[in-house]
């Protein structure tokens, strides 16, 4: 088999569902963990950071490139914007990191009934999201646009702080809501929700694109994306903040939003996936009468 027929390909129409449906999902379970309370144990703070599990699902069982960055603008539709405020320039740095990180951890798996590879790309996945974050913060207040007010006039201390909460976000968000979630539901869900969703399952070590998940293409185009991430969040805490807004009475009425942005969210995933099972009943129907 040539190296193109062996790469997995979709239409348009289905890449378009697997964006919508990312987007939808993923902005939902964002709304619920605004609603779940963190936990402090002396010093560190235990909170439900993201469910990374729904987006790291969706890129390893269809397409990692339209799963990631659905996700990304769920966050910032159904996170930002339907809750009345939007961080302009600022929001770049979160849509460009989380949409590599869940991009490259989709990538990484090419046998999705391999719980060991799917539980190290789910891990990876949180683990580069959070490296990027922790150092976007280590480099704007060592740079100076952003004040350290744990320990005033000792900028060196920001790299103990980002390293402990990289170490709680990776172990307890990662661990609880990313790596055992993923490990359970990809193997699982294989071969089951593709037909029901109108999609053939990739075949097993079927890979989205040329050559090996660690490219020189890939290295490179992570480096650029992460240096422009790093520079919009400069550029923003500069005062540089295109875009940026809040509506009036956005966060009085905070909670009431969230719930509106619960339900449009639900909408939106109950539309995409009720489209998507009706053209794939469609075309069974169809081919059942071709055979016939």
């Amino acid at each position: 088999m040539s190296t193109l027929k062996g790469r997995y390909t979709l239409t348009q129409s289905q890449k378009m569902m697997i964006f919508v449906l990312s987007m939808s999902l993923y902005g939902l379970s964002n709304m619920f963990t605004e609603l779940i309370p963190s936990v402090q144990l002396g010093p560190i703070e235990l909170s439900v950071e993201y469910f990374a599990f729904i987006p790291l699902t969706l890129c390893m069982l269809f397409h990692p490139l339209y799963a990631a960055v659905g996700a990304a603008v769920g966050e910032m539709i159904f996170g930002e914007l339907m809750l009345g405020q939007f961080g302009g320039l600022g929001e770049l740095e979160k849509f460009i990191t989380f949409s590599l990180a869940m991009y490259v951890a989709g990538r990484m798996v090419s046998d999705p009934k391999n719980r060991m590879q799917v539980g190290v790309a789910a891990i990876t996945g949180v683990a580069i999201h959070q490296f990027c974050s922790a150092a976007v913060d280590i480099v704007k207040v060592w740079v100076g646009v952003e004040e350290l007010e744990a320990v005033q006039g000792l900028t060196e201390s920001i790299v103990v702080i980002e390293g402990v909460g990289f170490l709680n976000n990776v172990l307890f968000s990662g661990i609880l809501f990313a790596l055992l979630p993923t490990m359970y539901l990809v193997p699982r869900l294989y071969g089951k929700i593709e037909p029901l969703l109108g999609m053939k399952p990739r075949e097993r070590n079927m890979k989205y694109a040329t050559g090996t998940w660690l490219s020189p293409k890939l290295v490179i185009s992570g480096i650029i994306l992460a240096g422009i991430a790093m520079g919009a969040e400069l550029l923003s805490e500069s005062g540089w903040s295109l875009g940026e807004f809040e509506l009036p009475g956005a966060e009085s009425n905070e909670g009431m939003l969230i719930w509106v942005s619960m339900l449009v969210a639900a909408i939106v995933a109950g539309i995409a996936i009720t489209i998507q099972i009706r053209r794939a009943a469609r075309k069974r129907h169809e081919a059942g009468q071709i055979d016939a």
